[in-house]
């Protein structure tokens, strides 16, 4: 299993961004300016208006290495988007087709219709709720996603364009910040873009791309992390905050972000004999968004789980004992009580979690402590259903995964040639059965 290399410096500063110009000199015939474009009767040239001077520091602040893999990012976009179309003319939903399926109704599969269900209609339109014969139990998924997405159709008309619109900005940004975490943990110049390719070429990667939450979680929690390891706890809890209006996944995170929050006072004390607990306030932030969706879903149904009860009438997610879990899924996946595509399914799900298994054991022994905690938390609500559902998944938001990836491979070059012939005919059959409807079994 992967380890993450000894010594990580998680606070490690950013490449910094370039300061402001240094003033011309003043000789004895007053400052030297040096001339304008054009020549010396053009006047002078156009001054900069506010917008211009915020594009221009924010481009300041994208480095060198995060154009190499904002760049990877691009090169995968293209790639899925080819499979898509691909996908659309060799794999009609109906046999004997003559015309292939809309350019973006690939994407639209799955979880991707419930979100666009909540974004257009809200959670209980015309009166409709748990107690509608056949209802779509849509208030297990939380509010963050449907709300962008509808803000987002304001601008952009089609519902699948907004949505892959949302995925395509929120997964360059989880990649930009995902790569300088692993450049702080790892200590080789290729550490960022390393970990960049193992995650893009993940076996699940298709759900970066689709109108899915996973690309606009990590859009939040990874900048989060990045925010917490230098110390920076409001950014932090703030980016945190909106993390868990998207997911209860960011509870998790906000567990781990007070665990290092606890973990950086004490070194404090120890080192400088002070305590730093003014920001411990922040730490609580997170769990305002959860509270008032439950409180909203309370206002409706009477149920202040209701999300919860949602999951569980609708996905299986009724508590059991971990061994129970794993008990009901090795019957699916190997009992021939399913059918074909779900068994293999249900295989996927216990190679998962073993993952993550190995991945918490590894986490422990090095002793870094707050994403254990994460990990593990992960791992218990994922792990405590009837049977798995989405493990693989979730491993998309275990950055130490891909960190502790990119650390084996940097360490041996052979990983990555194995990890790569392994990967890609896993990721591209994931891809084209979700694209192709086929997903579920």
């Amino acid at each position: 299993m992967t380890t993450l290399s000894p010594g990580p410096r998680p606070s490690a500063a950013l490449p910094a961004a370039p300061g402001p110009r240094t003033p011309a000199r003043s000789g004895p015939r007053g400052p030297v300016v040096p001339p304008e474009p054009g020549g010396p009767d053009d006047g002078p040239g156009p001054v900069p208006g506010p917008r211009a001077g915020w594009f221009r520091r924010a481009a300041a602040r994208v480095t060198p290495a995060d154009r190499t893999v904002l760049g990877l990012y691009l090169l995968t976009r293209i790639s899925l988007g080819i499979t898509a179309h691909l996908a659309r003319w060799l794999f009609p939903a109906r046999s004997g087709a003559r015309e292939a399926a809309p350019l973006l109704a690939p994407f639209q599969q799955w979880d991707a219709n419930h979100y666009l269900h909540l974004a257009r209609d809200g959670y209980f339109p015309a009166g409709t709720g748990p107690w509608t014969k056949g209802w779509d139990n849509r208030e297990a998924f939380f509010p963050g996603y449907p709300l962008t997405l509808r803000a987002v159709h304001t601008v952009v008309p089609d519902w699948t364009a907004a949505g892959l619109l949302i995925s395509f900005v929120a997964g360059a940004v989880a990649v930009v910040a995902l790569a300088r975490i692993a450049r702080a943990y790892l200590p080789a110049e290729a550490a960022g873009s390393r970990t960049a390719v193992l995650f893009l070429l993940s076996p699940c990667a298709v759900f970066l791309a689709a109108g899915y939450t996973e690309a606009l979680f990590l859009a939040f929690a990874l900048p989060a992390w990045l925010a917490a390891t230098r110390h920076r706890w409001a950014l932090a809890a703030v980016l945190t905050t909106l993390g868990t209006t998207v997911r209860i996944s960011g509870l998790f995170l906000a567990a781990a972000i007070g665990l290092l929050f606890i973990l950086t006072v004490a070194r404090e004390r120890e080192r400088e004999g002070r305590r730093s607990w003014r920001a411990v306030g922040w730490t609580l932030l997170p769990a305002l968004p959860p509270a008032a969706y439950s409180w909203y879903l309370h206002a409706h149904t009477g149920d202040w789980m209701a999300w919860k009860h949602a999951q569980e009438r609708g996905w299986y997610r009724t508590f059991h004992t971990p061994w129970e879990a794993w008990g009901n899924t090795w019957t699916g996946a190997f009992g021939h009580t399913q059918t074909t595509g779900y068994a293999l399914m249900f295989q996927a799900e216990l190679a998962a979690m073993l993952v993550g298994l190995a991945l918490a054991a590894v986490l422990l022994y090095r002793r870094r402590w707050p994403e254990a905690v994460y990990v593990a938390l992960s791992l218990w609500a994922l792990g405590t259903s009837y049977w798995y559902t989405s493990i693989p998944r979730a491993t998309l938001l275990w950055w130490p995964l891909w960190i502790g990836l990119a650390a084996l491979s940097l360490r041996h070059p052979w990983f990555r040639t194995a990890y790569l012939c392994v990967a890609a005919p896993v990721t591209t059959l994931v891809a084209l059965t979700f694209l192709t409807g086929r997903w579920a079994g």
